[in-house]
């Protein structure tokens, strides 16, 4: 008998697989300094998790745009929700985490190759 937790751990899998999931570690390295910290509540943490601002199961996938560094915490309660409602349960600074989501998303942006 196939438990619940295992079903669930296999559709995540097959979701992550059919999306394009094009993070790199360099990408994941900029993020984590760039953001010197969990995303949502600041915490400094040695080993953050890499968390989908829109989650995998909304149709996220890990790219640069989506993945911010989160702490267990942060990363164990948000689970699937939406980044801005969880952020007013959990009493969080929403606004300047949307601010500073927006800063980091510019200084990592990469120019397009110029055209020969």
């Amino acid at each position: 008998m196939v438990t619940r937790k295992a079903r669930i751990g296999a559709r995540r899998r097959r979701r992550v697989a059919a999306a394009v999931n094009d993070l790199t570690d360099a990408q994941w390295a900029a993020l984590r300094e760039a953001w010197g910290g969990c995303a949502y509540c600041g915490a400094l943490d040695d080993a953050p998790q890499r968390d989908c601002v829109l989650p995998i199961s909304r149709g996220g996938r890990y790219t640069v745009e989506n993945v911010v560094p989160a702490c267990r915490s942060c990363n164990a309660s948000k689970c699937n929700a939406e980044v801005t409602g969880w952020m007013r349960r959990k009493r969080l600074d929403e606004n300047a985490f949307l601010r500073r989501y927006v800063e980091v998303r510019a200084a990592l942006a990469v120019a397009p190759d110029p055209v020969p």
